[in-house]
């Protein structure tokens, strides 16, 4: 399935924490990169995906926030990266933040670059709410 969403990982679901109503469900992409999604659970049961399996989780790179110092937050998903690159539009600025063998993109307005003067080869942290992942089986 083809999608306009810039980020997609892939991985296996390692904990699935079930509720009344919303699931949390825990995908290791890789050894550092471990991605927390909240989905309701009849849209866990319809994809019918379990413990172990293989699943994508999409993100829109303007749902992402990029910090660049280590923040307690809410947000269950903190994913520490280097800036690999910077590309400026009118408004917006794509940011490309290397995670080792995965890349994030990331879209944050030209305001925010130059407030926290984010520079290619510097650590940056990106930040997404459980509740922007999306599931694909």
């Amino acid at each position: 399935m083809k999608t306009s969403a810039r980020n997609e990982l892939t991985g296996k679901i390692t904990n699935i924490i079930e509720g009344a109503v919303m699931s949390e469900v825990k995908i290791t992409v890789s050894p550092e990169i471990t991605i927390s999604a909240t989905v309701t659970k009849e849209g866990l049961y319809s994809l019918g995906a379990k413990l172990n399996d293989n699943i994508t989780a999409i993100v829109k790179a303007s749902s992402i926030i990029i910090t660049k110092e280590a923040v307690k937050t809410t947000a269950r998903n903190v994913l520490k990266g280097k800036v690999v690159e910077v590309i400026k539009g009118a408004v917006n600025s794509e940011v490309k933040l290397s995670l080792g063998t995965v890349i994030i993109y990331a879209i944050v307005t030209n305001d925010a670059i130059e407030d926290l003067s984010i520079k290619v080869s510097e650590d940056a942290y990106a930040i997404i709410k459980a509740s922007s992942v999306l599931l694909i089986a």
